[in-house]
């Protein structure tokens, strides 16, 4: 193999590029991905908008969608030997207190429902009750300490 005496000789071709060229195209990478980030929690961010804008507004369903819904969860509680199914659940932003009331126990609690969630208390006060059954609402979980979403508890102890 024969040896080359051009000054270029072991140095890297033209298809090398520097490493201001790599460091510049790994910042337009990571700037690719922040604004791809960005973009997804727009999305994200829109798509909960809409889903909360939906839920403050009172169910469109009818009774029996309602008892379609309701009575398999219930079924299969029982079976399961449970005297309680958690039925609903909802962020606590549907509650004019975001739960307050609700996780201290207050009577009338139900007052700061709003929304779906009014409509949901309100399903059962109007046909449920009746046939023995008790509605307790509850938060679910505490993220950051803080109260996060409510349950619906439908027992019939």
């Amino acid at each position: 193999m024969a040896q080359r005496s051009d000054r270029n000789a072991g140095a890297p071709g033209p298809d090398v590029p520097t490493a201001a060229d790599i460091r510049r195209r790994m910042a337009e990478r990571e700037q690719e991905k922040l604004a791809e980030a960005a973009r997804k929690q727009r999305e994200e961010d829109e798509h909960q908008k809409s889903v909360m804008e939906s839920l403050h507004r009172p169910l469109s369903v009818s009774p029996e969608e309602v008892v379609r819904r309701v009575a398999p969860l219930v079924r299969a509680a029982a079976e399961r030997g449970a005297t309680e199914v958690v039925v609903y659940q909802f962020p606590n932003e549907l509650c004019t207190d975001r739960g307050r009331a609700i996780n201290s126990g207050e009577v009338g609690w139900e007052e700061t429902l709003t929304g779906q969630p009014r409509s949901a208390y309100e399903f059962w006060r109007d046909h449920l009750r009746d046939k023995g059954y008790k509605l307790k609402a509850e938060i679910l979980e505490f993220p950051g300490g803080m109260p996060g979403d409510v349950g619906f508890i439908l027992s019939w102890k």
